[in-house]
């Protein structure tokens, strides 16, 4: 199953280059996913099934994740009337599968893109409870990158100062120095409360890292963004 994902994984955001995702890498996955758990029937495991609902709630998304530039739109900026309602709706229920009983890493994960896919607008994400979930998610199976999403998480919930102190608790560790995804959610919680100069050399640090083009062109642009310093 971890390597059924990793697959999904490469092909929804791409580790090199172009294209940015590759759709037949997630479609087999999807597929592969879906043979595993009826090899299990009648009784799959649960994380069997949430396997299947993450993978389906996250490729529903595809079509609104970038746009026509092929630039990389955020959750929050994503048209949700672009996602696909009929995979949401196949997944949901084997979500509400998964959890019965004691809920492993996967079906934590699909519980958590359940959560945004039931949003019907980003303002009405359930932030407290995605935090929650994590806080889950930590406990089953801790790791940094783990720590990360619950600290971006935090930052939706509570705001961005106290985020960004559980990210440079993170950061101290060293154990996702060279991940890009650490040195650009750092930046982006630098940006929000003001600290420009810091933010451009988190960026510019996510950028070094980084080997997804549409990733790049993201970053490329926020820094673009960033108020110039004052003189």
């Amino acid at each position: 199953m971890t390597i059924i994902y990793l697959v999904f994984n490469e092909g929804y955001v791409a580790t090199l280059g172009q294209p940015p995702g590759r759709t037949e890498l997630c479609t087999e996955a999807i597929r592969l996913g879906r043979l595993v758990r009826a090899l299990m029937a009648p009784r799959p495991p649960a994380e069997a099934t949430g396997l299947v609902a993450l993978m389906l709630l996250h490729d529903s998304r595809r079509a609104a994740r970038l746009d026509e530039a092929g630039n990389l739109v955020l959750l929050e900026e994503q048209d949700r009337g672009r996602w696909d309602q009929q995979q949401i709706a196949e997944a949901l229920p084997l979500v509400d599968e998964a959890l019965r009983g004691e809920p492993g890493p996967f079906a934590l994960q699909a519980t958590i893109a359940a959560v945004h896919c039931r949003a019907a607008r980003a303002e009405n994400t359930n932030w407290p409870e995605i935090v929650r979930l994590y806080d889950l998610l930590g406990r089953v199976q801790p790791s940094p990158v783990v720590a990360l999403n619950r600290a971006v998480a935090i930052a939706m919930a509570d705001g961005p100062q106290v985020a960004l102190a559980l990210v440079d608790q993170l950061t101290a560790t060293g154990a996702l120095n060279g991940y890009h995804l650490l040195h650009a959610v750092r930046a982006d919680l630098l940006r929000r409360i003001g600290s420009s100069a810091e933010a451009a050399r988190s960026y510019a640090r996510a950028l070094e890292l980084v080997t997804n083009d549409s990733e790049r062109r993201f970053l490329e642009r926020r820094l673009r963004e960033l108020p110039s310093p004052q003189t």
